[in-house]
């Protein structure tokens, strides 16, 4: 949700959030190829040079010294919200006693096939201390592809946007705050043994995982897709949904240490009608498994030109963590490319093109990038498929996995796109867009974008769908065919007056749009949420705009005027609301 409020705020905003969630009577609180397993104790050769920021852990290593090394890099890490380092913590097959305290841009990995592979005994979290436990501005983080054992029993994730918990075991409970506000997250391919417990978590998707001891609170949206021992749905009171299976998805690829104690890179296969994770039981995950000399290594300074060529020889791209400049596009024309980020590497178009574009091919895999804008304007920050694309990928189709945009914050930057998806099929898993309403560089005519998420393709399925602050659509949908498994918006705080917010006759614009000529869209678990600060008492007509046919459904929606200076007059389509100062939190199950 906001996370605009810089510290001290919280008690001024909380206390409204506060008295909403009161109003509403909601409680806080293809046949896979199978690469060989590794070694149980796998050989230790030296890592690649993956550059300064990517440390590698032993086992055999003394714990003083890995300890020490976690610790120095929390300490530079754990309030720098805009700064430019970026870590990448892994861990080889085994087991360590470490607490991993996990700031800004730090990717906490395991090195193993399997999540079991790599045991932590003591903690790997997510703590909001810099913000007086507020978590509402802890992004841009990641725990990866390991097991945890806590100490205590229990371990936090206190996040919100961009931190992804993803192929976890944990072997515990499973806390979801720090005490303050904490505005939504992402948990996939998991296995949490105890009890996941939200706390004052406002909202949160959880995708093809287990909860061995369930799922204890709600606040706003809490979405549940093919996961085993979720809550029933329940929505608005309390605000849970559920659906049992995923009807297409693929896992993240991942680095790897092989058999020989080689790395690779895994590439997880595609599923259908999916419960539960890819690797319950000690299974193999299904996938295949390609060797790190298939991939041209990207450190910062890297020139676009010799990515591209490298591109176009036929590689795939590992790009170290870092801020890496570029002068052009990174083209990616070739069938099942994966493009791989370690440690929140971040790409900066400095010259207002895009950062990356994709051909219209089938199987292309981008993973754990932060895309910036730069001080030029770039049309589109990263392109799926050209305009006009009409192939179809059903059996192969492109994906993105925790991929984030960001437009201003970290200094002046336009846009006036973020994404823009015109291939058909392509998947989308923990996405962040986020105009930026905070930090360095921010204002209405100074971080100026447009739209967050414009998709033309057909069949498109998103899996947390994250989209904040964008000047006119936050969400336009034109392709037939697609899917949202959870939505979480907030409206631009900034617009100077009814006229720059204003749209036709109209009141305001809709935080998700499906455009009038779809006739089929299905979208579950949206939430939107508005607070004007340049010009209080803007009113928007509708959260969620969609054509009234029979192939359209919209289920479990939620608006909430946030501090009572806004208003939403209907949830969806003149059903629903009004959320405004008189009542925050408004609720609609079904539309139409």
């Amino acid at each position: 949700m906001s996370r605009t409020r810089p510290a001290g705020c919280r008690a001024r905003l909380g206390t409204a959030v506060l008295a909403a969630a009161a109003t509403a009577g909601l409680a806080l609180g293809c046949a896979p190829e199978r690469p060989p397993a590794p070694l149980a104790a796998p050989a230790a050769p030296g890592a690649p040079d993956l550059g300064p920021g990517v440390h590698v852990f032993d086992p055999s290593m003394p714990r003083e010294r890995i300890q020490r090394t976690l610790d120095e890099v929390f300490r530079r890490q754990e309030s720098a919200q805009f700064g430019p380092g970026r870590e990448a913590l892994l861990f080889k097959p085994g087991t360590y006693d470490a607490d991993v305290n996990v700031g800004f841009y730090t990717q906490v990995a395991g090195l193993g096939l399997r999540p079991d592979d790599v045991t932590i005994r003591g903690a790997v979290h997510a703590e909001a201390d810099w913000l007086r436990g507020n978590a509402t501005q802890n992004f841009w983080r990641a725990a990866e592809n390991l097991s945890v054992t806590p100490a205590s029993g229990a371990d936090r994730w206190a996040v919100s946007q961009a931190a992804p918990y993803r192929r976890v075991h944990l072997r515990g409970d499973l806390r979801l705050d720090d005490g303050g506000w904490s505005s939504g997250g992402f948990v996939a391919d998991s296995l949490i043994d105890g009890k996941v417990l939200s706390g004052t978590q406002q909202q949160w998707l959880t995708r093809n995982s287990e909860l061995g001891g369930g799922w204890s609170g709600a606040t706003w949206n809490m979405v549940f897709a093919g996961v085993r021992n979720a809550p029933p749905t329940t929505f608005p009171d309390p605000p849970r949904t559920s659906v049992d299976r995923t009807p297409v998805v693929r896992e993240k690829p991942f680095l790897y240490v092989g058999r020989s104690g080689a790395y690779r890179v895994f590439v997880p296969a595609l599923r259908r009608a999916a419960q539960g994770t890819t690797w319950s039981g000690g299974a193999v995950p299904p996938g295949s498994s390609r060797p790190l000399g298939r991939f041209f290594v990207v450190r910062p300074g890297t020139a676009a030109a010799r990515v591209n060529d490298a591109l176009a020889a036929g590689k795939d791209l590992l790009i170290t963590p870092g801020v890496h400049h570029l002068d052009r596009p990174l083209r990616v024309t070739r069938p099942g490319t994966v493009v791989l980020g370690l440690g929140l590497a971040t790409l900066v178009p400095d010259r207002g093109t895009a950062a990356l574009t994709v051909a219209d091919v089938d199987g292309v895999r981008i993973a754990g990038l932060l895309v910036d804008a730069g001080p030029a304007a770039s049309p589109a920050l990263m392109e799926i498929g050209p305009p006009g694309a009409r192939r179809r990928h059903a059996a192969d189709p492109v994906s993105l996995h925790d991929v984030s945009f960001r437009v201003g914050g970290a200094g002046p930057a336009r846009a006036v796109r973020s994404l823009v998806v015109h291939s058909s099929d392509v998947i989308g898993d923990d996405l962040w867009l986020w105009r930026a309403d905070h930090g360095s560089g921010v204002g209405w005519a100074v971080n100026p974008a447009a739209e967050g998420l414009v998709v033309d393709g057909r069949d498109v399925t998103m899996y947390g769908l994250f989209v904040e602050h964008y000047q006119r659509d936050q969400v336009l949908w034109n392709g037939d065919g697609g899917r949202t498994y959870f939505f979480q918006n907030e409206l631009p705080y900034d617009p100077p007056g009814r006229a720059a917010w204003s749209e036709g006759g109209g009141a305001g614009r809709p935080a998700y749009r499906v455009a009038p000529s779809v006739t089929r869209h299905e979208a579950w678990g949206l939430g939107s949420y508005c607070h004007f600060t340049n010009a209080t008492g803007l009113a928007t007509d509708h959260a969620f705009e969609a054509p009234r046919r029979p192939g359209v459904r919209l289920h479990s929606m939620v608006a909430v005027s946030l501090a009572g200076d806004c208003a939403y007059r209907h949830v969806a389509g003149g059903s629903g609301g009004p959320a405004d100062a008189g009542t925050r939190v408004a609720t609609l199950r079904s539309w139409p």
